[in-house]
């Protein structure tokens, strides 16, 4: 809802306040009609026909008349976001994959290109280098102006400037990432937690559209989470927030990348579930989906193998469900494709076990509907978010 001009508001401000509104309404939910929109936004309709006039004249909007009809009379137009009016660059930094793609206003990934990195081994120069070589003939193929970048890290990112504080993973530490990619691309670049930004897409599009509190936890390597909390995304101290992966639960176990020992991802991680899985710790990506996939068609198989693996991870959940609250929670990446069964148990063993979750009614645990393409998309929602506010 557009809130109400207070006294001493310029005209311009609320005219400017109220373009962005209806841009985002756009961008997040696509094609509305004039009606629509006046009635979401709570503006009358000559101010909707005034914004959506400029927006059109500016390339960024299009209209056209509903393909259903109902009733008598004129329909009204409806609204659509043009894609290639306003583009940004993805970027998402894997342990042992960078994802890029050039995604246009209202979500539409327009080009895309990826490539494999050494485990552990990828320096900061290496990976910004390959991306400013890799953008520039994706960006010409399309035609298009891009207007800023999103990039998604596996660590610790103060968002303000982007500075990588840690990426264990990775093994980056203290890498200026932000100012770096800007000053090669010439572009503002964002860089946010690829967990963080996994929430932000889900919440945005995916899975947690109508969850006010959510929490999504992903799991490639190591294991991160990103929380919504009353409908925006929950940040700590210089943006430090979301290491649940880190989070000590076994006092005897593992030794993790971090330097501690016990952290969670050690009995959740991609290792853990390779051991889980009776599969080498250094297994292929596909070969560890393949042998889940498997297993997905035989549940009691799935529960006899995953069992303490899945005890583990309802342990996790307990505990971030009890200290967070959520209504909801996303599992992303290799968690995504845990079999239903196992889905399912842990998702009961947190409503059981958690005091919070039985308080609220008992928290859902889904798996995410956007696959591996979620930092990828949340990495573009971060770029938007000034780009909405400035065209």
């Amino acid at each position: 809802m557009t809130s109400t001009p207070t006294a001493g508001t310029r005209p311009d401000d609320v005219r400017r306040h109220n373009r962005t509104a209806l841009l985002r309404r756009l961008h997040v939910a696509g094609p509305c009609t004039r009606a629509a929109l006046a009635a979401e936004l709570g503006l009358n309709r000559s101010t909707i026909k005034a914004l959506v006039d400029g927006l059109a004249a500016a390339g960024l909007v299009a209209e056209r008349l509903p393909v259903q009809r109902s009733g008598a009379g004129r329909p009204s137009l409806l609204v659509l976001p043009q894609p290639h009016a306003a583009v940004v660059l993805a970027v998402d930094i894997r342990v042992e994959q960078v994802a890029m793609g050039l995604v246009g206003i209202g979500g539409e990934i327009l080009g895309r290109c990826s490539w494999s990195l050494r485990r552990g081994a990828s320096h900061p120069t290496e990976v910004i280098t390959r991306v400013a070589d890799s953008f520039r003939p994706l960006a010409e193929e399309l035609a298009t102006d891009v207007v800023g970048v999103g990039v998604s890290v596996p660590g610790v990112v103060r968002q303000s400037d982007g500075l990588v504080h840690e990426a264990p993973n990775l093994h980056w530490t203290g890498v200026r990432l932000g100012e770096r990619l800007s000053a090669v691309l010439d572009l503002p670049v964002k860089v946010g937690n690829d967990a963080e930004l996994g929430a932000l897409a889900e919440h945005v599009r995916g899975a947690a559209r109508d969850a006010a509190d959510m929490v999504y936890v992903s799991a490639d390597v190591g294991v991160g989470g990103g929380v919504i909390s009353s409908g925006s995304a929950l940040r700590g101290a210089g943006g430090y927030v979301g290491e649940i992966g880190h989070m000590a639960i076994r006092p005897d176990g593992r030794p993790c990348y971090c330097g501690s020992r016990g952290c969670w991802e050690t009995e959740v991680g991609e290792a853990a579930l390779c051991r889980a899985l009776a599969i080498p710790e250094d297994s292929p990506r596909g070969a560890v989906v393949a042998e889940l996939r498997e297993l997905a068609a035989d549940p009691e198989v799935a529960m006899r193998r995953l069992g303490e693996f899945a005890e583990w991870l309802a342990l996790g959940l307990v505990n971030v469900v009890n200290l967070l609250g959520p209504e909801l929670v996303v599992l992303g990446d290799l968690f995504a494709v845990l079999p239903a069964a196992v889905v399912d148990w842990v998702g009961h063993a947190v409503r059981e076990r958690s005091l919070v979750s039985r308080a609220v009614g008992g928290t859902r645990v889904v798996t995410s509907p956007l696959g591996r393409d979620a930092k990828l998309i949340g990495a573009a929602e971060l770029a938007f978010e000034p780009v909405l506010s400035a065209i």
